[in-house]
């Protein structure tokens, strides 16, 4: 394939030969070769195809068929009840909901759940990913004794809420069925122009690594995929496209490990020869995620995902440790105008910081968290560069990045985000995306990017 017609942050003009898996050639002009199929890319950009540094990939494959139970679809507790009666109308089989939020009916439970879907058993995912709640119906499928057991739900004076945290494996165990097949999934990313992701789900291990190699046997699944995942992974396991990353640490504020514990689950990562990834979202997560990886010693690939609330002190700290950053700038346009009616000032100050991070050379990478957030890296691009919420309010104005530096988000090297930009050359593999417009107004209006064409390895997984 020749890409003609096309620039890229490097050259104005250029045109790109596509043999195997690889660039072969790069150059201002080429000739067409016989019988070589020609895309003109109307002088629009070319890029390395994006990498989404933090995803989870079977949630967000179950959640295309899932309902939608929070913001910016639904509103108000009456939305909510009405969305969940029609669905109940549908069959008799479970109501799975995702990406639920206090804003829209408070903290609701079981009984609340009960008085809307009596007649299906139903479950409510929070857009945390960290809760689900379950109606008395879908207790019951599950084999849950309101008088209590070996189950992990939540009981208050001995009641069962219906709520259940950070249980993932033992609900797959209990609810059975098969892991879920990744080709919508997949095709959907390619038409962002993503090409690998970071699979960051605490709890994977061999089941999830089987599975994923299927897929990509099967040509369902088209993006590489770096695996995060619990200490249950080998780093030996790999295939191509598919290979094990960084121990992947959740940490929980109303839980939290002693340092002690965690220092030793760090060590035990570096000792097989793998990073660890820590999930930090408050302040106090942070804090103890540098502490322990400083005292534990910081490995190459070490980062911190999300990084939700740092203050100038803990941006100081992080720099210090020589540590990588992964953050989710799409919150700034989906959660931010929640952040701005809750939070503190101190708070809003500290909230998913870019600016601070790249100024004070911490290596920094994007992810979408999704299906927690929406994988659109061109909208993540868009509230990097202008820091709007999605009423049109200003959050965080010195924390924007710059054009020279908002690339580096989604593409730069899956093993060290935000450090090394992947470029187009002779020689490279062919992971690319050519887009609608040239590089100059990508930077004007992220959000309105359209992805024509995506290559990965060679060969194409999205024509527009």
């Amino acid at each position: 394939m020749l890409i003609v017609n096309a620039n890229t942050p490097e050259h104005a003009q250029v045109a790109l030969r596509i043999y195997g898996a690889h660039i072969v050639a790069l150059a201002p002009d080429l000739t067409v070769e016989p019988g070589e199929s020609v895309f003109d890319a109307a002088g629009g950009a070319v890029l390395p195809g994006l990498h989404d540094h933090h995803l989870h990939l079977l949630a967000y494959a179950a959640a295309i068929d899932s309902v939608h139970c929070g913001p910016p679809q639904l509103d108000c507790a009456q939305a909510l009840a009405a969305t969940l009666t029609r669905c109940a109308g549908g069959s008799n089989g479970w109501i799975r909901g995702v990406g639920y939020h206090e804003s829209v009916a408070g903290d609701i439970d079981r009984c609340w759940l009960d008085r809307v879907v009596p007649g299906r058993p139903a479950r409510i995912q929070h857009r945390s990913g960290q809760l689900w709640i379950f109606n008395s119906l879908g207790l019951q499928c599950l084999g849950v004794d309101e008088r209590g057991g070996e189950d992990p739900f939540e009981r208050v004076e001995g009641r069962l809420t219906g709520r259940i945290y950070s249980a993932d494996a033992w609900l797959r165990e209990r609810l059975g069925g098969s892991m879920p097949a990744l080709g919508e999934a997949s095709l959907r990313l390619a038409r962002f122009g993503i090409t690998g992701v970071t699979e960051a789900s605490p709890g994977n291990g061999l089941a999830e690594f089987r599975h994923f190699a299927a897929e990509r046997e099967a040509g369902r699944l088209k993006q590489n995929v770096l695996m995060m995942g619990s200490e249950a992974l080998d780093p030996s396991w790999t295939m191509p496209g598919l290979s094990v990353g960084a121990t992947k640490i959740h940490l929980r504020e109303a839980a939290l490990p002693s340092f002690d514990a965690l220092c030793e689950r760090i060590e035990r990562s570096h000792g097989v020869g793998r990073p660890v990834a820590v999930h930090c979202v408050t302040l106090v997560e942070l804090l103890l995620a540098v502490a322990a990886l400083q005292a534990a010693g910081v490995q190459a690939g070490d980062r911190l995902e999300h990084a939700a609330l740092a203050t100038a002190e803990a941006v100081e700290l992080i720099r210090e440790a020589s540590l990588h950053v992964v953050t989710q700038p799409n919150f700034i346009f989906e959660r931010g105008d929640t952040y701005l009616a809750s939070l503190s000032t101190t708070e809003l100050e500290g909230i998913y910081r870019a600016g601070s991070f790249a100024a004070a050379g911490i290596p920094l990478g994007a992810g979408s968290d999704a299906p927690y957030g929406d994988p659109d890296p061109w909208q993540a691009l868009a509230a990097a560069l202008e820091r709007r919420t999605r009423a049109g309010h200003l959050l965080g104005a010195t924390e924007r990045l710059g054009p020279a530096s908002v690339l580096d988000l989604y593409c730069s090297d899956p093993l060290r985000p935000g450090l090394t930009r992947r470029r187009l050359a002779v020689g490279s593999v062919a992971d690319l995306c050519v887009l609608d417009r040239p590089l100059k107004q990508v930077f004007e209006d992220a959000a309105a990017v359209e992805v024509r064409l995506t290559v990965g390895a060679g060969r194409v997984i999205h024509y527009a």
